[in-house]
Parts: structure tokens; sequence; C-alpha cells
């Protein structure tokens, strides 16, 4: 057997080999976008089930905030497939805001809810989402919307406790948004 034919052979497979390898690898990124959005999707499926096992297992209230953060929290949430009605008849008490959170806070700030801070206010005011009402009246399949509109610096924030803790704030229940954001992690339950 001739040595300087096998040689080059060996080599033409490896190559072949090496070649196929890095070419799998390499596209492989293309296929987790496409993961990445079944899962969101998927996820997103999941979060409506919660939310309307929430809703079957709550005993009617629909939106009732006050001293079980915790169960409003549940109803709200489990309110996100159609939007919950949260009142603005309650006038906007700075003192009360301020002794619950230590600092002022201005009426329909957006980023007193945690998890939402200038950009992501500046993106919901640009979508006609101005105040704390508006924004518990918006569902958050609508609000996941505008940020997956903007990128995937946006798309990774869940918006799926925002209407419930801005509407505490639009109802002035300081102390339970605070008491809530506290027993969560910060608003990332």
């Amino acid at each position: 057997m001739n040595w300087c034919i096998l040689i080059p052979l060996l080599v033409g497979l490896i190559s072949a080999i090496l070649g196929y390898l890095l070419g799998r690898l390499t596209s492989n990124n293309n296929n987790d976008s496409t993961d990445v959005d079944f899962w969101r999707n998927k996820n997103a499926q999941l979060e409506k089930d919660l939310a309307a096992c929430r809703a079957s297992k709550s005993s009617g209230s629909s939106a009732s905030f006050g001293a079980g953060a915790t169960g409003a929290a549940a109803g709200f949430v489990a309110g996100n497939a159609s939007a919950k009605s949260v009142s603005t008849g309650v006038a906007f008490n700075a003192g009360a805001a301020k002794a619950a959170f230590g600092k002022t806070i201005k009426e329909n700030d957006l980023k007193i809810v945690e998890g939402i801070g200038p950009k992501i206010a500046e993106l919901f005011n640009d979508n006609g989402i101005h105040t704390w009402s508006d924004l518990a009246n918006t569902a958050v399949s609508t609000l996941q919307s505008h940020l997956d509109t903007k990128g995937e610096r946006y798309r990774v924030h869940n918006p799926g406790t925002w209407p419930m803790q801005s509407g505490l704030a639009a109802e002035g229940k300081w102390d339970a948004l605070k008491k809530w954001q506290d027993e969560n992690d910060y608003g990332k339950a």
C-alpha cells in the first residue's frame, strides 16, 4: 500500500469531520432563537393557565386591594386576560406615599412599580400608558408586546405583576404595595 495516498485521504477525512462539526456548532445559533420563541410562547400560555386557575380559585373578588396584598396580586394577575378596571377616585396623597417608601413619590410615576425604569416608563408613555390607572387597566400581554417591539433588552422583562402594583398605587394602598414589593423580592415574584 502506498502511504503517500493514505495520508492525504486521512487529512481530508479529518478536515471533513471538523468542517461538519463547526457547521453544526455555528448553525445552532439560528435554532436557539426558535427555541427561545417556543419557550417564551409556552411560558405565556402557562401564565394564562395559572391566571385562569387563580381566577377560578379566588371566590370572585376581582380587584380587592387591601390587607391581603398577596391575595390581591393573585386576583389581579388572574384578571390580566381581560384587564381590570381600577378606579381613579382616590386622591393622590404624597405624604402617605413618602411615609411608606421613605422617599418622595411623584403622582403617576410608573417607576414606583418594581421592574419599571426610566426607559420602560418612557416606552409605555409613548404607547399611551401615562398613569397608574392606565397601567393597572392594561393586560399583561399588551405590556409584553410593547416590550417585545423594543428588542431583546426589553423583552426579558416580566410585566406580570406590574398592573397589580400600579393598581395598588392608583388606589393609594402605599403600605400594601411596599409590603408586597418587600415580600416578593422587590416585585420579581
